[in-house]
């Protein structure tokens, strides 16, 4: 009938077809939410495929909301479990503390993950990766104010120049005033004279968790597990070389692309360098 609308009028369609109007309308009606709800699942498809299956529902809807779409995250959630789209669980992250080999500082940070500005507070960790028996170890430095990686450094072993190199590299973004405070577990490497040395040299206030206590430096905590999640155990690695590759990749997707909801769906870059309201 819907066809037949074009040519003749609808009246005369509902009295050959012995239908009530309302009746044609209500089926009308769901053959247009079933034509939405389809469309809404490609789209939904979509931006899971084209983040690699990394995104769950309230990100795709925050993706969804910015294009354009009105639509409710219950309503993405239920079509996503319709789907078996889901993800996948955060795995255990690698131990560096072997007890007083240095100085320890004070919890500065006591669980204070917001900031006000950029290069406010920064926090850094360790985590390994195992390739076909070969391990590769990764020092990030994330910024507090937008969970943005400034930078990282990479090695086959876990030693000081791991850790030494990452913070030169972090040090070298800073502006002639910032001064921010870094904070990190008590692991040897940043228990060190010529770690502290370098942070007092550049004023750069030193933090440290308790001891044992992985909640104190949590926002690190919660990149690994994404990172791990969303990319490591999502591929398989040939070599420690393709490893290292992928993983310079997927930090500049986490800074410049993948969308935060606690930035308002935007990513850490792009919450940085957003225009300043007048």
């Amino acid at each position: 009938m819907c066809e037949l609308r074009q040519h003749h009028p609808v009246t005369a369609l509902l009295k050959a077809a012995a239908l009530a109007r309302s009746t044609f309308y209500y089926q009308l009606k769901l053959l247009a939410a079933g034509e939405r709800r389809v469309e809404l699942k490609e789209q939904i498809r979509a931006v899971f495929d084209r983040h690699k299956g990394r995104y769950g529902y309230r990100r795709i809807t925050a993706t969804l909301r910015h294009a354009g779409q009105i639509i409710n995250h219950k309503t993405v959630q239920r079509l996503m479990g319709q789907m078996q789209l889901k993800s996948l669980v955060r795995p255990k992250k690698y131990r560096s503390y072997r007890g007083a080999v240095g100085r320890v500082a004070p919890n500065l940070l006591r669980r204070q993950f917001d900031a006000q500005r950029p290069n406010q507070k920064w926090v850094t960790d360790v985590t390994e990766f195992n390739v076909n028996g070969q391990k590769l170890y990764l020092s990030p430095v994330m910024d507090l104010y937008n969970g943005e990686i400034v930078a990282f450094q990479m090695a086959r072993r876990p030693c000081f120049e791991l850790v030494s190199g990452m913070v030169k590299k972090a040090i070298s973004r800073l502006g002639g005033s910032d001064r921010p405070l870094l904070h990190s577990d008590q692991g040897w490497q940043y228990q060190m004279a010529a770690y502290r040395q370098t942070l007092v040299t550049h004023g750069l206030q030193q933090s440290m968790s308790r001891k044992g206590n992985c909640l104190d430096n949590a926002a690190m905590e919660s990149f690994f597990g994404t990172l791990k999640s969303e990319f490591f155990r999502l591929n398989r690695f040939a070599s420690i070389e393709q490893l290292q590759a992928g993983l310079r990749n997927y930090i500049h997707y986490y800074n410049h692309e993948r969308i935060r909801l606690k930035l308002h769906g935007l990513s850490p870059v792009q919450f940085r360098t957003q225009p300043v309201a007048a």
